[in-house]
């Protein structure tokens, strides 16, 4: 919820779009059912996703130094 969030702050989804595909999250009962949100939620989603760049983030092999806490 907290990426859906951000995409409206963003003003990458409308504040409609935002209620819809939040309320359909919230009322699934699992990841599949969540899948069968309908197709202009999931574009509206895959749309802001890119402007996001999630889907490269997601791809990016972690950094060597992921997980290290440098103190000084």
């Amino acid at each position: 919820m907290k990426t859906i969030d951000e995409m409206l702050h963003l003003a990458l989804l409308t504040p409609d779009q935002h209620h819809q595909i939040s309320a359909w999250i919230a009322h699934a009962g699992s990841p599949e059912e969540i899948l069968k949100m309908p197709a202009p939620l999931w574009q509206a989603v895959e749309r802001a996703s890119a402007v996001m760049g999630i889907d490269e983030d997601l791809v990016r092999p972690p950094s060597l130094d992921a997980g290290v806490i440098a103190f000084g």
